[in-house]
């Protein structure tokens, strides 16, 4: 039994999927203007630990997540966040560049991203420029049903033909004219109304004919047309940033219910931000980084989901050098598990010994219980403790069974072994040490930690394994 807290409802509820068996899921992509930063990085694990749970449950699941290469404009936490510069315009003006190559490089570097932190592809990456003609399409319907209209060749969603607007972030129109103090737009109805197509001023370089201009999409319609596009009408998940819940997403709600008058997504999921030593993330600051950043201090991308999966993605997770460490040091635990039971000899490994099904009970209800990841971690954390006892004291366990334990756990948690990067010398060595110190023999244990020395590494005892740092 799958529970979700929907952002929608303001409540944990059973899962349930409009189609038995299935879950359509659109996870709010990167805008591919600057490199996926940790935060990003953040969003994609929850969606990804999400997809797992999903799929360990049994369901089939069809994963869009899109490519925003056009139409998010700069001032995206302003007003409706239908004014300032397009972002990937912007870029590309100061990198004397396309916005076509500045947006295939970052969605290139996304995607080697994901890769690297073992995220599951999705089922497929839209690109908004792909696809014009659908926004075209929806925005002709909104206009027809009275809900939406044009001026001086700019379209906007009249917000006030909607009378539950703010369903989703509690943002209705009387709690947002109160204090409300708004530049008038010279083409608005009202102020709170949001742009679906903006007519492109003659220096812009992104631009596209239409029945009101040439020019292109406001980014809240993007996400609405190529959603239904590949998952119908009704979505079962929507996931997002919690930035993404005022104005983007109450804005998808609406552009799309009123065209289809079906409820557009059954289950709305949020991840909070993430801090930095306590801050906000930004470039001023000194505190932005990247998965490369964390690659030259010396870890490793599992290493940082770890550390993700310490912290529950509804809460304000604070990344520190100290919290990435925790990260790294739980992942050689588990690692080093499952190295011990691949060394395990033939005189503990017996079938019908312990074998783990009720740790593996709990940490799939925990993963079920709205992704609680912390409360999993702890549960992995107690299973591998008590293996390395069980075995410390020559104790039998089911290897074959504590196998299958792991590789769920693994599977689950989106685990996966790393390319070694020490010489192979030297990892041969480490080995060979494990080996003796497994086996008890101390004297030589010693000796091959002095003979790594000497290739400028050292070797640390981590529980039930090792790990090898440079000197």
């Amino acid at each position: 039994m799958i529970k979700l807290y929907n952002t929608l409802t303001k409540q944990k509820e059973i899962f349930e999927s409009l189609t038995k068996g299935k879950v359509g899921m659109y996870v709010c992509g990167p805008t591919v203007y600057s490199y996926a930063h940790i935060g990003n990085l953040r969003a994609s694990v929850f969606a990804d630990t999400l997809r797992r749970v999903l799929e360990d449950g049994g369901y089939e699941v069809r994963m869009i997540k899109n490519i925003t290469d056009v139409g998010h404009l700069t001032d995206d936490d302003v007003a409706q966040g239908d004014s300032g510069e397009d972002k990937i315009e912007k870029q590309a003006r100061a990198e004397h560049k396309t916005p076509q190559e500045i947006a295939e490089f970052f969605e290139n570097y996304f995607h080697q991203t994901e890769a690297e932190m073992n995220i599951l592809p999705a089922h497929y990456f839209p690109r908004a420029t792909a696809h014009i003609p659908q926004m075209i399409k929806l925005i002709e319907a909104l206009i027809a049903a009275g809900h939406a209209y044009e001026k001086n060749g700019n379209v906007f969603l009249d917000v006030t033909t909607f009378p539950e607007y703010g369903k989703l972030s509690g943002n209705t129109l009387e709690n947002l004219k109160v204090g409300a103090r708004l530049e008038e737009h010279p083409d608005k109805k009202h102020p709170w109304d949001f742009t679906m197509w903006l007519k492109a001023p003659k220096e812009h370089l992104m631009h596209w004919p239409s029945p009101w201009s040439e020019g292109y999409p406001g980014w809240h319609i993007e996400c609405s047309a190529m959603s239904m596009e590949y998952l119908g009408d009704t979505l079962d998940i929507h996931t997002g940033g919690e930035d993404n819940i005022f104005p983007h997403h109450e804005a998808e709600i609406v552009q799309s219910e009123g065209v289809t008058g079906k409820p557009f997504v059954r289950y709305f999921l949020h991840m909070r931000h993430i801090l930095v030593n306590g801050e906000k993330m930004s470039k001023s600051k000194g505190n932005f980084y990247t998965l490369d950043d964390i690659i030259e201090h010396g870890y490793a991308p599992m290493d940082f989901r770890m550390a993700l999966l310490g912290a529950h993605y509804r809460s304000q997770m604070n990344f520190t050098w100290e919290a990435l460490e925790q990260g790294k040091k739980n992942k050689e635990t588990l690692f080093g598990l499952t190295t011990r039971l691949d060394q395990l000899t033939n005189d503990q490994a017996k079938a019908g010994a312990f074998n783990g099904a009720d740790f593996l009970e709990r940490f799939r209800t925990a993963m079920q219980d709205d992704l609680n990841t912390p409360e999993a971690l702890a549960i992995a954390l107690e299973l591998a403790k008590k293996i390395n006892t069980l075995l410390d004291a020559d104790e039998p366990i089911d290897r074959e069974a504590l196998t299958l334990v792991w590789e769920k756990i693994f599977f689950l948690f989106g685990l996966v072994q790393e390319t070694a990067t020490a010489p192979q010398a030297v990892l041969d060595l480490a080995a060979d040490r494990e080996a003796a110190r497994n086996a008890k023999d101390f004297a030589l244990s010693d000796r091959l930690r002095d003979e790594i020395a000497t290739h400028g590494y050292v070797i640390e005892d981590v529980p039930g394994s090792y790990r090898l740092k440079k000197s």
